[in-house]
């Protein structure tokens, strides 16, 4: 009898524990439906997130072909992007390359055995990197832009124009403005910006060959200020080395990330007015690890709450934070190995530090103690991909628009329906707009 009883308790208790387990899956799985760890749009079947939260806008924007004359050229590197609303997107590129489509593949054996081009999967063409892609040379950090040996050996008129360096297109992707009357005075655009606490919307564009900043009347008519001293290279107020990209204040004071060759940030106040440079050169190779030592300057963006800075220290693969009223570094965090941060975006809602990287081709969310959320994107030159992500806008409406500097493209995506927009980096703050 005793056996029996025994028996019959543990036939219980399994019996039990089954209809706990189950529950507790049936619980588990419910509350994994109800809250679902990554995906962009909550409960969403499949898919693994290629373009994030949102889709891509076919041809967007219209090809170079397009316009009269051109009908043999597309974009060239595309370094640049701002949007000051939809219908009025900023776009910087180096000059225009061969309209060209993808070759059929041939092997050539005069480089090795089972080698064939172009490689499958892969875009076919860098128009940033190569003897005669997009000019003007000399583009990679240490680079000396008056230096014969590293300047761009293409043909002019044949492998490139350095024609429309600076347009505006509309929503629908229509090339609306050409400020062609600048092209000889630009050596290499990298960025373009729109103050958003101007009320005159003046737009500034960063030339790093130039190592100056110009600022110019909303409609690219007239250069209002010149910061830094064109084609002199420097590291006080007057100077810089290859400046890359800037941010701003409420006040309008702003920083220069100072750069490719420079190894500092500088900040101005709302005049242009020099108020101190913070950074000290890096040890070589991405190995640097102390506070304030950078190598490359690159992407950069202000917290217009906290005044704090966070650079994209690119060589070193690291962020560094800057109290942004004297400059002193503050805090650091590591963001790959293999990762070339190039641009940096805060938006309003200051949901988070927002990067975007070359090499892994991902655009990355963080918090402000450097905590990673949320990331997405993928190699290619296909809609969607990205090739060599340089900068990064968002407008009113909450659309994004990236450029690629190796891809040769600027691509505009669009929120996703019922999207996360904890997954969205937002439209931004334009303070002074009205």
């Amino acid at each position: 009898m005793r056996t029996r009883a025994l028996l019959l308790t543990g036939i219980a208790l399994a019996i039990a524990t089954g209809w706990f387990v189950l529950e507790n899956e049936a619980a588990v799985q419910g509350q994994a439906q109800a809250n679902p760890a990554f995906a962009a749009v909550a409960g969403e079947k499949g898919g693994l997130d290629i373009t994030g939260p949102y889709d891509v806008v076919p041809n967007w924007p219209k090809p170079m072909t397009t316009l009269p004359g051109h009908e043999g050229w597309s974009w060239g590197s595309v370094q640049g992007i701002f949007a000051e609303n939809p219908n009025r997107v900023y776009i910087v590129q180096r000059g225009e390359l061969p309209a060209m489509q993808r070759p059929m593949a041939r092997a050539i054996p005069e480089f090795g055995p089972g080698l064939s081009f172009p490689v499958g999967q892969v875009p076919f063409r860098n128009a940033s990197q190569g003897p005669a892609s997009s000019p003007p040379g000399a583009g990679g950090p240490g680079a000396d832009p008056d230096d014969p040996a590293q300047q761009w050996m293409g043909r002019m008129g044949v492998d490139a124009r350095w024609e429309h360096t600076i347009v505006v297109v509309n929503a629908a992707g229509d090339i609306v403005e050409s400020w062609t009357q600048w092209d000889k005075m630009m050596r290499r655009p990298h960025a373009v910006y729109v103050n958003p606490w101007d009320a005159q919307k003046h737009v500034w564009i960063v030339d790093d060959h130039s190592h100056a900043i110009f600022k110019f009347t909303n409609d690219g008519k007239q250069i209002v200020q010149t910061i830094g001293t064109p084609n002199k290279a420097g590291s006080d107020g007057a100077h810089f080395n290859r400046p890359t990209f800037m941010a701003f204040l409420p006040d309008s004071s702003f920083f220069v990330a100072d750069g490719y060759n420079g190894n500092r940030v500088a900040k101005f106040d709302k005049d242009g007015k020099f108020l101190w440079t913070s950074g000290e050169p890096g040890m070589p190779g991405g190995r640097e690890t102390r506070l304030g030592y950078f190598n490359t300057v690159h992407g950069i963006a202000a917290d217009p709450v906290s005044r704090r800075v966070y650079v994209s220290d690119r060589s070193n693969r690291r962020i560094q934070v800057l109290d942004g009223d004297s400059g002193k570094a503050i805090d650091q965090w590591p963001v790959g190995a293999q990762t070339n941060l190039q641009f940096l975006i805060i938006p309003p809602d200051r949901s988070g530090v927002w990067g975007f990287a070359d090499t892994v081709a991902k655009v990355a969310k963080w918090d402000f103690n450097g905590r990673l959320l949320y990331s997405w994107g993928v190699l290619g030159d296909f809609p969607g991909s990205f090739l060599n992500m340089h900068g990064a806008s968002t407008e009113q409406q909450g659309n994004l628009y990236t450029v690629e500097v190796g891809g040769g493209r600027a691509q505009k995506f669009t929120p996703r329906k019922g999207a996360n927009p904890a997954y969205l980096v937002g439209p931004p703050l334009y303070a002074a707009w009205k």
